[in-house]
C-alpha cells in the first residue's frame, strides 16, 4: 500500500449527498478482483454517456462534459471534496479501488458511510470528516477559484488552504499509522513474520503428524 504523508493537489467538488458505491463503482465491474484497472469507469454512469462495460477502451466514449471530473478546471486533481453519506449503499471494495485508481488520495466530507469509511484508510486513501460549515465553505472557494488546491498533512492533521489558513481534522490513531508507513492488513500481518514462523516451527515439533 502506498504511504500517506502529505498530499497538495487539486480538489474535485462533488456536489451531491448519498453517493452509494454503485454510483462510484457501478456492477457490471465487479468481476474483477483485481485492485487496479478501476479508474476509467469510476462514476461511469456519470462520466460518459454511453453503457459501459468490462473492458471497453474509454479512450473513444462519449463524455458528460458537465460531469465534475470531465472539466478541465478539475484534471488532476487528487482531492475529492464530497457531501454528506459518501460511499453508502453495498460494502463492495471495488468503490474505494476505483478512485484510488483514478488518483484519488483524500477524500473530505461531513460524513461516510461506516464500511466504506474503513476501506479507504486500508486502501491507502485518507477519509476526512469535517463539519458541515466548513465543507460548505469550501465548496464555495472550489467553485470561485479554478485551480484551487488544498494542502492535506496527515502527520500535523492539518490542512492548508491557498490563503495559508489551517484546518483541524481528528483522525483515529491505528489508521493514521497505517497510512504513514503504508501498512494494509497483509502488512500489518507481515511485521510479525518472524513470530509466525517460529511458532510453525514449533507447532512442527509438537505435533508432526499434522504436517506430514
Amino acid at each position: 500500500m502506498q504511504v500517506f504523508s502529505v498530499e497538495k493537489g487539486i480538489v474535485i467538488p462533488l456536489d451531491r449527498p448519498n453517493v452509494d458505491t454503485d454510483a462510484i463503482i457501478p456492477k457490471q465491474f465487479l468481476k474483477s478482483i483485481q485492485r487496479s484497472g478501476f479508474g476509467p469507469n469510476l462514476f461511469d454512469e456519470w462520466r460518459y454517456l454511453d453503457l459501459g462495460e468490462p473492458g471497453q477502451d474509454c479512450s473513444h466514449r462519449p463524455l458528460n462534459e458537465k460531469f465534475e471530473l470531465n472539466q478541465p478546471r478539475y484534471q488532476g486533481g487528487t482531492i475529492l471534496l464530497a457531501r454528506e453519506n459518501f460511499g453508502c449503499g453495498s460494502s463492495r471494495e471495488h468503490a474505494v479501488w476505483a478512485l484510488d485508481d483514478f488518483g484519488i488520495r483524500v477524500i473530505i466530507a461531513p460524513s461516510f458511510a461506516d464500511i466504506f469509511f474503513n476501506n479507504t484508510s486500508k486502501n491507502g486513501i485518507l477519509a476526512i470528516k469535517l463539519a458541515e460549515n466548513i465543507v460548505e465553505s469550501l465548496f464555495t472557494e472550489v467553485k470561485a477559484q479554478p485551480g484551487y488546491q488544498l494542502t492535506v498533512d496527515l502527520q500535523a492533521e492539518l490542512i492548508t488552504m491557498p490563503n495559508g489558513e489551517t484546518i483541524e481534522f481528528d483522525i483515529d490513531p491505528f489508521k493514521k499509522h497505517c497510512l504513514l508507513n503504508g501498512l494494509d492488513d497483509i502488512g500489518l500481518t507481515l511485521q510479525h513474520t518472524d513470530e509466525i514462523q517460529s511458532y510453525e516451527q514449533n507447532r512442527q515439533k509438537q505435533s508432526p503428524w499434522l504436517f506430514s
